[in-house]
């Protein structure tokens, strides 16, 4: 009998501290589930070269939050966000069918501040990514400055990391969409 009561305490224990383990420090994973939404973009005749972005948010770590119970629970990275964001804008880039390099061959370069990169969880997780994007033509004269910004809502299971890298890649993914959606964005990149 004792053995079963300490065995059911012990599983109990294990419930609780497996609830309560915090998302900190956790690597960033790209895990989108929504596409590129491209509209009726007609062809980009740029090369793109993108540097890695510069993450100028206050507290670099953090990248959400949830706030369903009194006390918040932080989620908190040691990655880079601004080189995590640029690598896979760039990939999105090539998905849209523009050609990017990494050499000097460029016709345009692609310099980004990351100023927001956080999900907020009340219920659904909601992210909203907003980077300074800056295109520079080959002999460095600005093309193009703005601010690009995507947003996206999920449901999901309460505070858990897998609900975190899928909305902020859905979030990035829809800020690209939004620039190459942008007609100054298309007119700096030769279309």
């Amino acid at each position: 009998m004792r053995t079963r009561i300490g065995l059911l305490l012990l599983a109990f224990a294990l419930t609780v501290s497996a609830k309560t383990a915090l998302l900190t420090h956790i690597p960033l994973v790209w895990k989108p589930t929504s596409q590129l939404q491209l509209g009726s973009m007609g062809p980009i005749d740029a090369t793109v070269h993108f540097e890695p972005f510069q993450d100028v948010r206050g507290n670099k770590e953090k990248i959400g939050e949830n706030q369903e119970d009194k006390d918040p629970k932080p989620v908190t990275t040691g990655d880079d966000v601004g080189a995590f964001v640029s690598t896979h804008m760039r990939g999105l880039f090539d998905k849209a069918g523009i050609k990017t390099t990494d050499g000097g061959d460029a016709s345009v370069t692609i310099k980004g501040e990351v100023r927001q990169f956080f999900v907020t969880e009340i219920n659904t997780y909601e992210a909203q990514v907003e980077v300074q994007i800056t295109v520079l033509g080959r002999d460095g004269s600005q093309l193009w400055k703005g601010i690009a910004s995507g947003d996206a809502t999920r449901f999901g299971r309460s505070y858990r990391a897998e609900n975190y890298y899928e909305t902020l890649s859905d979030a990035v993914v829809n800020t690209v969409s939004s620039m190459l959606r942008s007609p100054e964005m298309q007119k700096a990149l030769g279309k």
